[in-house]
């Protein structure tokens, strides 16, 4: 009977392997160098005992359920009188029925382990049963109020940074259309000093020309006051003339007519004034040309100015309206960065939380399965045990059927030989005989008498199981039955 703990297969071919194996009641090869915590017998001894040798190199520490050394195959070595073969009688039977005892005391403690171990085995069962259907939930912290004000508190800065964005682009605009005002205000004011420059201009013109028409009205009065003291000179000469001749003298003179001094004055008069007027419409002209020529070149100049200051307004407000939308765009993306670094921080702790939560969780899974496989191996263990216990009985009635018959009685007429093993190879043979005394022997066992006739043969199994196991699933079996002879006196 082999524990559950051997990852290797005993055969007499593979020498030296390491084995953490109970050997009880084997079988074991010459060329095995199997280290257990079982017993080995190594040959018959004539003297009816086995030697033991315990093997602990190089084993694992396992539970030894093997049995305790009791009496074995009685070789009969030596028989020099016929007293003395009756004397081997009763000491075999007194070593029997010790064995015998011995035997009944272990297997009485061994079903007693047997049941207690039964009882704590389905008690584990009953547990693991129990915690399996259990499906205890995960208890999780609660968080919800957390996340609730969180959340509360998430919509606020929100809410106040749309706000903020609001009043940034309210703020910008009202600077965008103060812009434009002031534009439009320089725009006015330089128009106006402008047009004050040309009216300063014009009025330096005026100013000129009242002065020439002045001049030119002066020299009109001055000539006018000088014709008149001609006139008021010719008529005083005249009268003055007819005052000397007097009515003396009537002189007529057949002339060709005078001149019309007044005609002629007239004449002059109309054609200075023709010509003054002549003078005054080309200064007029030429003025009012000017001045067309001036207007248009300060509208020109004016519409050229107000289309550069349109389109350097129309080109700030557009860079203003890029800027501002620049900086709310860069606004929103820092806001942007912010809530995903806050998502990113929040889905973080999270999934530790959760990483923890499996790693805790594994942890407990590996310790359900190194429990589980520490039961498995418990329950292998005692399903050896329970195996060469089985084992131990079947040899207990088959050694209780082989003493059906009598011992003899008289003394031996042959030498006994000793017995002993027929394959070399069979290392450890124990053979848990039990012999009574007339007076303890059971019902259905004859009472021992003395030799008639020669030695009888009896034909025992040993069985030898061989288990290989991995992560405590066992991988392969098998099984190796061999038998062997054991020489005993012959039965009336």
């Amino acid at each position: 009977m082999d524990t559950k703990c051997c990852k290797t297969t005993i055969s007499s071919s593979t020498p030296h392997q390491r084995c953490s194996r109970i050997t009880d009641f084997r079988a074991i090869s010459s060329n095995t160098n199997c280290q257990h915590s079982g017993l080995k017998a190594n040959s018959c001894q004539p003297t009816g005992h086995v030697r033991r040798t315990t093997h602990i190199q190089g084993c694992q520490s396992t539970p030894c359920l093997c049995l305790t050394p009791v009496c074995l195959i009685r070789s009969f070595n030596t028989c020099p009188s016929l007293d003395d073969c009756g004397q081997c009688g009763e000491g075999i039977n007194s070593k029997e029925k010790g064995t015998m005892q011995i035997l009944n005391d272990r297997l009485a403690n061994y079903l007693e382990k047997v049941r207690m171990l039964e009882q704590e085995n389905a008690e584990l069962e009953a547990k693991i049963q129990e915690e399996c259907n259990k499906e205890l939930p995960v208890i999780c912290p609660d968080y919800l109020s957390y996340y609730t004000t969180i959340e509360e508190l998430q919509q606020k800065i929100l809410c106040t940074k749309a706000e903020n964005s609001r009043l940034v682009s309210q703020i910008d605009n009202t600077k965008l259309a103060a812009d434009d005002l002031r534009a439009k205000y320089e725009a006015e004011v330089s128009l106006r000093n402008l047009v004050e420059a040309d009216a300063n201009g014009v009025q330096h013109i005026l100013n000129a020309l009242t002065l020439g028409k002045a001049d030119l009205e002066a020299q009109l009065q001055s000539l006018k006051e000088e014709l008149l003291c001609l006139k008021n000179n010719h008529e005083e000469e005249i009268n003055s003339l007819q005052s000397q001749l007097g009515d003396r003298l009537n002189i007529e003179v057949t002339t060709a007519p005078s001149v019309d001094l007044n005609r002629v004055l007239q004449e002059m008069r109309c054609q200075y004034e023709s010509i003054m007027e002549t003078n005054r419409r080309d200064v007029e002209q030429w003025f009012n040309t000017q001045m067309e020529e001036l207007n248009q070149q300060v509208v020109t100049s004016s519409q050229q100015q107000q289309y550069c200051q349109k389109e350097i307004t129309e080109l700030r407000r557009t860079m203003n309206i890029l800027e501002v939308e620049l900086q709310a765009q860069h606004r929103m993306r820092d806001s942007q960065e912010c809530i995903l670094a806050e998502t990113e921080t929040r889905y973080s702790a999270l999934l530790a939380q959760i990483q923890c939560l499996i790693d805790n969780l594994e942890a407990q899974l590996a310790e359900i399965r190194c429990a589980l496989e520490r039961q498995n191996q418990e329950y292998e263990i005692l399903l050896d045990v329970k195996s060469r216990l089985e084992c131990e009985i079947t040899a207990y009635r088959s050694l209780l059927e082989s003493l059906d018959g009598k011992l003899p009685c008289k003394p031996c007429a042959t030498k006994c030989e000793p017995s002993t093993c027929i394959s070399r190879k069979a290392r450890a043979i124990e053979c848990t005989a039990p012999v009574y005394t007339s007076s303890s022997a059971p019902r259905g066992v004859r009472k021992p008498c003395r030799a008639r006739g020669g030695l009888s043969r009896i034909l025992v199994k040993i069985c030898t199981i061989t288990k290989e196991i991995k992560d405590g699933k066992v991988i392969s079996s098998h099984e190796h039955v061999r038998p062997c002879f054991i020489t005993r006196p012959a039965t009336v």
